[in-house]
C-alpha cells in the first residue's frame, strides 16, 4: 500500500515538538504512536523507528514518531521517561487531528519508552492498546539477580569460557569478586516505608498496566538483560503473574534478539507481531 511521510509540528506547553507522520491512503480508525526509549530521537537505533513506521504504513496503519521536548529537533528542556506525560498527550492530539477519521491510538514503546506509556495509558481514554518492548523496570537488586542468572549462568555453560580459564586468559580473582559483589547486591535487604512502596518503579509499572483496561502486547528480546529483568520480575511475583496471565495480555519472545532487535529478521518479526496483534481486536 502507498503511504506518505509528512512532517508535523505541534505545541506542548510553550515549546514546539516535531515528528514524522507516515500515513497510508484511505481511512485509518486506529493509529500507532511510536514512543522512543532512552536519550534518543525519532529515528531510533539503526533506524529502528523509521523502519517500523514505514512497515506499518505499507500495511495500512498510520504511525507517528516524534521527539520529546529537549530531544532531537524539539524545543524545551530535556526530560526523562517519568516526566513526558504532557508530551504524549500533545502528540496524541496532533496525531488525531492530522488523520481524519482516527478514533483511537495504540502506544508502542521500547525500554523506558515502554515504561512511560504503561504509566500513561490508563489516564487517556483515546489510548486503546499498548505495545511494550523490553520494558524498563530497573532496580539494583533486579539487575544484579538478572545478571547472575542469565549472564553468569550462560558463561558457566560456555565451553569457550572454560578454555580461556584453563589457558590463564581470564582474571579469575576479578571475575569472582565481581560476581560476589552482584550476589551481595542481589540479596541485600532495604527498609522501605509502607508509604513509599508505590514510588518504586516496578510497583508503578504494575499499577499502570493493571489500571489500563485495553489489550497489551509484550515483546521480549531473549538476549537482552532489560527484557530478562522484566521477565524475572513478572515470573517471580504473584501479582505480576496474575496480571501477565490475563486474557488481554499477549507475550512474545525472540530467543536471541538484543535490546533494539537490531537484525533485519528480528525487526521484521516485531513488525509482523505488531500488525497481527493490531488486527486481532
Amino acid at each position: 500500500m502507498q503511504y506518505e511521510d509528512e512532517a508535523l509540528a505541534f505545541r506542548c506547553g510553550g515549546d514546539w515538538l516535531y515528528g514524522i507522520l507516515s500515513q497510508p491512503a484511505g481511512e485509518c480508525r486506529r493509529g500507532v504512536l511510536i514512543v522512543v526509549g532512552g536519550p534518543q530521537y525519532r529515528v531510533g537505533s539503526h533506524r529502528q523507528f523509521i523502519l517500523l513506521a514505514r512497515a506499518l504504513a505499507t500495511r495500512g496503519i498510520a504511525t507517528l514518531r516524534f521527539d520529546y521536548r529537549g530531544m532531537g529537533d524539539s524545543q524545551g528542556d530535556m526530560r526523562d521517561f517519568e516526566t513526558v506525560q504532557d508530551d504524549l498527550c500533545a502528540a496524541i492530539d496532533a496525531f488525531m487531528e492530522a488523520v481524519p477519521g482516527m478514533r483511537e491510538v495504540v502506544l508502542w514503546g521500547l525500554c523506558d519508552g515502554a515504561s512511560a506509556i504503561a504509566m500513561y495509558a490508563g489516564n487517556d481514554p483515546r489510548v486503546s492498546g499498548i505495545v511494550l518492548l523490553n520494558p524498563w523496570v530497573r532496580t539494583a537488586n533486579g539487575l544484579a539477580r538478572t545478571t547472575l542468572r542469565h549472564y553468569y549462568g550462560s558463561r558457566l555453560r560456555d565451553r569457550a569460557f572454560w578454555r580461556q580459564l584453563m589457558r590463564g586468559r581470564l582474571n579469575l580473582g576479578r571475575s569472582v569478586n565481581s560476581m560476589l559483589s552482584l550476589v551481595r547486591t542481589a540479596y541485600a535487604t532495604t527498609s522501605v516505608p509502607e508509604s513509599d512502596k508505590l514510588a518504586k518503579l516496578p510497583d508503578r509499572m504494575y499499577a499502570g498496566i493493571r489500571n489500563f483496561n485495553g489489550p497489551v502486547l509484550v515483546i521480549i528480546g531473549g538476549a537482552d538483560l532489560t527484557g530478562r529483568e522484566f521477565c524475572d520480575l513478572t515470573d517471580a511475583t504473584s501479582t505480576w503473574k496474575r496480571l501477565m496471565a490475563s486474557s488481554r495480555v499477549t507475550r512474545r519472545e525472540l530467543d536471541k534478539a538484543d535490546h533494539t532487535f537490531s537484525r533485519r529478521v528480528w525487526r521484521d518479526q516485531v513488525a509482523d507481531w505488531t500488525e497481527e496483534w493490531l488486527r486481532s481486536w
